[in-house]
């Protein structure tokens, strides 16, 4: 697919990076749309250095309708869209779900308006398990009921899903929803990682933040759930394993291989691994005792839930390959590299 061009929103964020390196290793143009709201501009520097490309960029709001149809007016030779921008963490989203749902909805909406316009066909959808809610069964499999949300976020994500349902029934365009469960880790380079502004919403960021003396402690949001130890169980997935499922997406759409207009697919690696199964391997990993406390659950949380992978393992050719231990290793790595990254 040499010279194929993909836009990339949210193309400096944590997934979105790791994408866009794969993307520019498997031949691919790419160009970033980002307003920076949680990301930084240096990280186009990284991508850089790791794929020896710098990708084109362009920085402003998608939830603006007439900024992203001028894009597309300067743009209209693109194949295909990954469509990762977006507000993205429950708890906040609990606090603001205005904020989530005017970004969240009026961005996808301004994008396939771009895509009716300039006969663009192609989009893979950054989609979430949160629209399963807490399932009936585990592991949980695409064909599992979209439950009530949890979350105003996961709310976002089911609504999202919908208006691809029904657009693409409608017009000329294909999807795919990659429905991911919990990225964490960082590129081997440890160039790029998860990097949030301000307090981490995350685990694993806010993990390696207090082991390097960032934060002073982690809270560990419940201890009595109905798990192992009473932690939350959650499927982890290492950023590149998800980041190459985007360009497998992204090839079967442009090879004309999608079986639907709408194709929904999980990634995860098809384990669920508890709170402290994650601050255990940390430790391990790292050599490091981490500071935590148990505090009360937080709103929007579910208890447990992993995935069941075999639709995309078979029908994409895709599995995650790699473990927890390695996800942890590389996400301190990152950390670490932090420390001496010119401010």
């Amino acid at each position: 697919m040499a010279n194929k061009k993909i836009l990339v929103t949210g193309g400096t964020g944590f997934i979105g990076s790791h994408t866009v390196v794969e993307l520019q290793q498997n031949g691919y143009d790419v160009i970033i749309v980002d307003n920076l709201s949680n990301s930084s501009i240096d990280v186009l520097d990284y991508i850089a250095k790791i794929s020896g490309i710098m990708p084109a960029f362009e920085q402003f709001d998608l939830a603006d309708g007439k900024l992203t149809a001028g894009f597309f007016n300067r743009n209209n030779n693109i194949d295909g869209i990954i469509h990762f921008a977006a507000f993205k963490a429950v708890g906040e989203s609990m606090a603001k779900p205005l904020d989530y749902y005017r970004n969240n909805l009026q961005s996808l909406i301004n994008l396939l308006e771009g895509m009716k316009t300039h006969a663009i066909s192609n989009m893979v959808f950054s989609s979430s398990c949160t629209v399963y809610g807490q399932p009936d069964e585990l592991p949980v499999t695409e064909k599992a009921p979209i439950k009530p949300a949890w979350s105003p976020y996961g709310n976002t994500k089911q609504m999202c899903e919908e208006i691809l349902r029904f657009v693409t029934h409608s017009h000329p365009v294909h999807a795919i929803a990659l429905r991911y469960f919990n990225p964490i880790g960082a590129h081997d380079s440890a160039l790029i990682g998860e990097l949030p502004l301000g307090v981490p919403n995350n685990l694993v960021p806010f993990i390696t933040q207090t082991a390097i003396g960032k934060r002073e402690c982690l809270s560990v949001f419940g201890n009595d759930y109905n798990t192992s130890d009473g932690t939350a169980v959650r499927d982890y997935i290492h950023v590149v394993d998800i980041a190459k499922a985007h360009v497998i997406a992204v090839e079967r759409m442009l090879g004309g291989r999608s079986k639907s207009e709408l194709e929904i697919f999980n990634l995860g690696t098809g384990t669920g691994y508890s709170v402290l199964d994650v601050i255990n391997s940390f430790e391990r990993v790292s050599g490091e005792k981490l500071n935590y406390k148990i505090v009360p659950r937080r709103p929007g949380d579910v208890e447990m839930v992993w995935a069941d992978t075999r639709f995309a393992n078979d029908e994409l050719g895709w599995k995650a390959e790699k473990s927890l231990d390695e996800m942890m290793s590389s996400a301190w790595k990152w950390e670490k590299a932090l420390v001496t990254r010119p401010v």
